[in-house]
């Protein structure tokens, strides 16, 4: 299933929310989440955040990571990818095997910049599978989290050029907003229903 948004629609960051929580909620809860969270609330996300600041067509995941970053200060959440320590695509492998042996409970959510049509650039698209770094490359690097939120930053050709020299950082500054606001809302909203259970 896929959900895709429209970076001037002003709904774009609730519906990242909503379409990333239904998608956390479907799939079967393992014993633990379901034990820490009473089986109904999914426990706090994983989030990944792949690319590099090396490109500006390859910098949304980075961008993302920080920002969410800073509007979640105070939760307990896991982050992994942002401008200070980006997590590049060749090193997802790793990171594969990482949150294997220390977050096997909880779920993943994956971002990235992407390419398409070029009627697609500007669309945020989440899906429910993992996300395949390097895809429009043409690279199989293997796929990262139960939940992808990929940002169409420049259209698909041969080289590729488009996604390194041509992207506009304002349209790349613009989707990391909004998947950054659809997230960090989610995550609060998540750690608001914890909380609740606590007492």
């Amino acid at each position: 299933m896929e959900y895709c948004f429209n970076i001037f629609n002003k709904l774009a960051a609730d519906g990242t929310s909503m379409a990333v929580d239904k998608f956390l909620r479907a799939a079967p809860p393992a014993k633990k989440r379901a034990a820490a969270t009473g089986g109904n609330e999914p426990a706090l996300p994983v989030v990944v955040c792949v690319g590099s600041d090396l490109a500006i067509g390859d910098s949304l995941g980075p961008i993302v990571g920080s920002m969410l970053r800073y509007k979640t200060q105070g939760l307990d959440v896991f982050l992994y990818g942002t401008l200070k320590a980006p997590v590049t695509a060749k090193e997802v492998k790793y990171l594969r095997s990482f949150l294997r042996e220390t977050h096997r409970d909880r779920k993943v959510v994956a971002v990235d910049a992407a390419v398409g049509s070029e009627g697609d650039i500007g669309l945020i698209k989440i899906l429910d599978e993992p996300l395949r770094p390097g895809a429009g490359a043409n690279k199989k690097l293997g796929s990262i989290g139960d939940v992808s939120i990929m940002g169409i930053v420049a259209e698909k050709s041969l080289m590729n050029y488009g996604l390194l020299n041509t992207t506009r950082l304002n349209l790349v500054y613009s989707m990391a907003e909004i998947i950054s606001d659809g997230l960090s809302a989610l995550l609060w909203e998540l750690h608001g229903h914890a909380s609740r259970r606590a007492i």
